[in-house]
């Protein structure tokens, strides 16, 4: 796809857009809980029921707490005491590190592309403070003109005043600034609310809009023409 030619700045979501955990949260959550005497608990269903539990949210500031709360719902009815009482301190500092992360092989390709062209490049994101080590681990940090983390923000998408706190530091108007992540909600209409263009990110489907693509790839990528029959 081409780029409108008044774009002059993207900006990007983390987690299921730039990174992902790995090999999956539930097989983090499950190790660590066999170190803990728990058993019979598979990655498999470790990741229904966070899943679950994260869709059931109603609202999440990405705190500590948040994330200890989160973790023991995960865990109900599976362990003799919540996770917060025993083995939640390491996994909270397990993802924080580079182990339980991988970039995806779309991210660096695409950034080089982008930052060739003179596009700024910025981060908006609903995460805590673990966020900027993990990006500096991952070298990824310094790929970007402007990280906005929504600890450090005081809001969290989707409200306009993260988005617009990141136009502000890029020094751009929001219409001249295109966001994709891969939530509907939080990334494409939040951003959309705001004044910008969005983009939403659907890794899992073949099947993608004028407002969505598959990979990130094709923020740079023509598509391919299929040549004139004879």
């Amino acid at each position: 796809m081409k780029l409108p030619a008044q774009i002059s700045a993207v900006t990007f979501d983390v987690g299921g857009t730039l990174i992902q955990p790995w090999p999956s949260v539930g097989h983090i959550y499950a190790e660590a809980a066999v170190r803990h005497g728990v058993k019979n608990v598979s990655a498999e269903l470790l990741n229904k029921r966070f899943a679950a539990a994260w869709s059931a949210l109603n609202e999440f500031k990405h705190t500590r707490s948040d994330w200890a709360r989160l973790v023991d719902e995960t865990f109900r009815g599976l362990t003799d005491q919540p996770p917060s009482r025993t083995f939640f301190p390491e996994l909270y500092e397990r993802f924080a590190g580079v182990g339980a992360w991988r970039v995806f092989e779309d991210v660096l390709p695409t950034l080089d592309a982008l930052a060739s062209r003179g596009l700024k490049l910025g981060i908006i994101s609903n995460w805590d403070e673990r966020l900027r080590p993990l990006l500096r681990e991952l070298r990824l940090h310094d790929c970007f003109d402007i990280i906005v983390v929504s600890c450090e923000a005081g809001c969290a998408k989707p409200s306009q005043r993260i988005f617009k706190a990141a136009a502000e530091k890029l020094g751009r108007p929001a219409q001249a600034i295109l966001h994709v992540g891969d939530s509907l909600a939080h990334d494409a209409q939040g951003a959309i609310a705001a004044g910008m263009q969005a983009l939403l990110l659907q890794r899992a489907s073949k099947i993608a809009g004028a407002d969505a693509i598959n990979s990130l790839r094709e923020l740079y990528s023509e598509p391919e023409r299929t040549a004139p029959a004879r």
